[in-house]
């Protein structure tokens, strides 16, 4: 094969990519559009089974915590937070609720806390959400993170749920927060 032959092909090799490439860009909607739909868990529903951590087809869930700050009572003895029965109040990882440690506590005035989720941490096992809401106020609750939901065609987490908390909702409603309920 010559130069001329040589560049001839690559030119074509190089026009077809880019053909496959606009094509493929035009029949794939981003996420996010009007009209799409989303998983999604209705908070007020949702029973903490554990499903979300061992179900989802993700190796970590797509689920993950939510803190609703606006419902929040910031305390001392957090129900979500701490595990029950211990002994000290202290952020050891033996009293921690979470089993990855993804919420963070940090110290606003006596008697308040401030309490964050860390999502790179998180693996959507409920654990803290149950103790927020048998013990608290309920401001702790899972979500499925968008940006991480392959967005199934059956959801296999939406399949197992005992509560049928999770369901396909519209764009507009992708996430429905406790502190906008």
């Amino acid at each position: 094969m010559d130069r001329r032959d040589f560049l001839r092909t690559c030119g074509a090799i190089f026009a077809g990519g880019v053909v496959l490439a606009a094509g493929g860009m035009l029949t794939t909607k981003t996420k996010g559009e009007e009209g799409d739909v989303f998983w999604q868990i209705d908070p007020f529903a949702c029973t903490q089974c554990g499903r979300c951590e061992t179900d989802c087809v993700l190796p970590v869930s797509a689920v993950k915590c939510f803190h609703a700050n606006k419902v929040c009572g910031y305390c001392d003895l957090c129900g979500g937070y701490y595990r029950p029965s211990v002994k000290d109040l202290n952020t050891a990882a033996e009293n921690q609720m979470c089993p990855t440690g993804a919420i963070q506590r940090k110290f606003v005035e006596e008697p308040y806390f401030e309490y964050t989720i860390d999502e790179s941490l998180c693996n959507g096992c409920g654990k803290c959400v149950k103790g927020c809401t048998s013990f608290g106020n309920g401001s702790l609750f899972l979500q499925v993170l968008q940006d991480l939901c392959q967005q199934c065609n059956e959801c296999q987490i939406a399949r197992v749920c005992p509560s049928n908390a999770i369901q396909r909702v519209s764009y507009k409603d992708a996430y429905k927060l406790k502190d906008h309920a």
